[in-house]
């Protein structure tokens, strides 16, 4: 006992744990400087509804006063290295802030409890080990369990370090591509297919990077692969030669803006819907039934299709109908005129132009009266909530039945012949 109050109390632990104090008063001086300049990293009141953003970038100023007090001891451990003996306690101080830091990063960036579970039971022990030096010796144990299979060794250590990290890295590759795309989506200043071209390039970025991460954590050399990867890239170019062009069609009209979210597409089969979303493979057409069209991107490359709200919401439409031959086709032009144009939804004023007014007009001289439409302009798609063409339909039918007009029907006369007419008939056709 008396030997442990001698270290403690010895000239070296009094300096050690002169320079933790300083550190850690120099770090949280230094952090509070930063939190008053920064507004990012000031806390979020619970009152208002932050933003993703601003909720991540407050968690991660919570960390710079633990990781400037780590730098500070560092310095100050290279600083004073030739005075000071042992740094057993400034060592002691800098593992206990980084296992801190690294629970208090487990709660609030790891939301699935097994993997934060996961996390906790492997991280801390490996914080431990390397803090204490004897990392480098488990290491070496590890190593020395192994099973070779020709040419290749395996390792337990390299199995755990593939397990622990890889798990890890494609754990950052989500968390970190998600959060991405919706940093990149949500830049309002960016146009929209320009946010989409970023966000799919980022994804790819993030995948190529894991895969090359991960290989070399395998201690796989990545010159080795030049062969075998030429190889498989022309079998994947034969061999995924649809979702090749698929993909490379998806950029091409992320890039071209011929496509956007939210346009009404109409297909050469007689398919539409709105885009919904513009994915790597495939872009999703929504149908006013709630059904969801999946169609390769390769189709909006290689065949014709209408895009009908690229430029502007402005719909042209037409209302076919018939009236009575004995009707007065020219006021009833202008009471169609008229009715049609206190629909709501219905471009009419004078605030547009003429051509996009309603009119109505002769469409031909039918078999059993005068066929006639009236065309006219709204700020939509006609159908689904927008259903404007049956709307029309039976303003149309209430104006002409108050007006005195009749729709006509097909109507067909039946004469009943007697005995003479008959033979004279009969007579008529033989001579």
């Amino acid at each position: 006992m008396q030997r442990l109050l001698d270290i403690l109390f010895s000239q070296q632990s009094l300096s050690q744990l002169g320079l933790i104090v300083a550190s850690f008063l120099l770090a949280l001086g230094v952090s509070a400087a930063l939190r008053n300049r920064l507004s990012s990293l000031k806390p979020v009141p619970d009152a208002v509804v932050a933003s993703r953003k601003k909720i991540i970038t407050h968690k991660i100023g919570r960390y710079v006063q633990p990781l400037l007090s780590v730098l500070f001891l560092k310095i100050a451990v290279e600083f004073y290295f030739n005075s000071i003996e042992s740094d057993w306690l400034i060592r002691i101080a800098i593992t206990v802030v980084i296992v801190f830091a690294y629970l208090s990063f487990l709660k609030d960036f790891v939301e699935n409890r097994i993997a934060c579970r996961a996390m906790l039971i492997i991280g801390v022990p490996l914080i431990l080990l390397q803090s204490l030096g004897a990392l480098p010796y488990l290491n070496s144990v590890l190593e020395s369990i192994y099973v070779e299979i020709g040419n290749i060794r395996i390792t337990l250590s390299g199995i755990l370090r593939v397990a622990i990290f890889g798990s890890l890295l494609f754990w950052i590759a989500r968390v970190s591509n998600s959060t991405g795309q919706e940093v990149i989506r949500k830049q309002e200043s960016i146009d929209f297919r320009t946010r989409e071209v970023a966000a799919k390039l980022f994804e790819i970025g993030v995948i190529v990077a894991v895969m090359l991460l991960l290989l070399q954590i395998m201690g796989i050399n990545l010159t080795a692969l030049a062969v075998f990867g030429g190889a498989l890239g022309v079998g994947l170019g034969f061999g995924l030669q649809a979702i090749t062009s698929n993909f490379v069609s998806g950029l091409i009209i992320l890039f071209d803006r011929s496509l956007s979210k939210g346009d009404f597409v109409e297909l050469e089969d007689g398919r539409s819907g709105f885009v919904t979303a513009l994915n790597m493979r495939s872009t999703t057409l929504e149908t006013f039934d709630g059904k969801d069209i999946m169609v390769p991107n390769e189709t909006f490359i290689t065949s014709s299709f209408a895009n009908c709200t690229r430029k502007d919401q402005k719909q042209r439409y037409r209302v076919d109908f018939s009236v009575a031959y004995d009707s007065d086709i020219r006021k009833l032009v202008d009471l169609i005129k008229e009715a049609v144009a206190l629909h709501p939804q219905v471009l009419s004023g004078e605030e547009y132009p003429i051509e996009e007014r309603p009119d109505c007009e002769i469409d031909g001289f039918g078999d059993s009266g005068v066929n006639m439409f009236v065309e006219f302009w709204i700020e939509a798609i006609d159908d689904g909530k927008n259903r404007v063409g049956g709307d029309l339909l039976l303003i149309i039918f209430e104006t002409m039945r108050e007006n005195g007009f009749t729709i006509p029907f097909p109507q067909r006369e039946v004469r009943i012949l007697n005995d003479s007419e008959r033979d004279e008939i009969r007579r008529s056709l033989s001579a």
